[in-house]
């Protein structure tokens, strides 16, 4: 997980944009917005983290360090 690619996703794409290539990846799809990553599960571990960030934003208020810090918790504790 790189958050420099996650800042970026969530600058530059939509909360729908980024719906859209979630939906592309998991349907073995390119998606049609550029997500960078060394593999398919890093690209999509970056655009899931998006979509969950860009939603604390958009729809909770939450800055983006605020949202990724809750994002890396919830990661932690579902490996723990």
């Amino acid at each position: 997980m790189q958050i420099p690619v996650i800042k970026k996703l969530v600058e530059t794409y939509t909360l729908a944009q980024l719906q859209d290539a979630e939906a592309a990846m998991m349907d073995e799809q390119k998606p049609t917005i550029e997500v960078e990553g060394k593999d398919e599960g890093e690209c999509l571990t970056h655009i899931l983290a998006s979509i969950y960030i860009k939603d604390k934003m958009e729809n909770h208020g939450i800055a983006f360090n605020q949202a990724l810090r809750d994002f890396s918790q919830r990661v932690r504790n579902s490996i723990s």
